[in-house]
């Protein structure tokens, strides 16, 4: 019988791009746990005790932070993705581009309008 290793997501996370493209991927998952698992991988990826050392938190708190269902402080989350060279940004969500405003008054147009 053949034996595998089992897939460890840290051993491919070895650039920024990477890194990047895969904490995305686990952002579009409505399961915030999704998150902080892949925020571990990248973690363990680089280093829990070198992280430690970038961020100035200990590792026990790394490690407590990053487990299925913390609930880590916003910066504290911040800390560790600037430590691991990326950072989050937003973009429009392609079905809810308007604005409230812009929303509001289409509404209102859409309302106003003979059918």
């Amino acid at each position: 019988m053949t034996k595998f290793a089992p897939f460890d997501a840290a051993d491919y996370l070895d650039n920024e791009k990477v890194i990047a493209e895969y904490l995305n991927a686990a952002l579009e998952d409505p399961n915030p746990d999704v998150f902080l698992v892949a925020v571990r991988d990248v973690a363990r990826a680089h280093g829990i005790t070198q992280l430690a050392k970038d961020t100035g938190l200990g590792r026990e708190s790394l490690y407590k932070a990053l487990t299925p269902g913390a609930k880590p402080r916003y910066d504290t989350v911040l800390k560790l993705l600037q430590a691991l060279g990326v950072k989050l940004q937003t973009a429009p969500n392609h079905s809810e581009a308007k604005t409230p405003k812009q929303r509001s008054l289409t509404k209102k147009k859409q309302a106003s309008e003979p059918i």
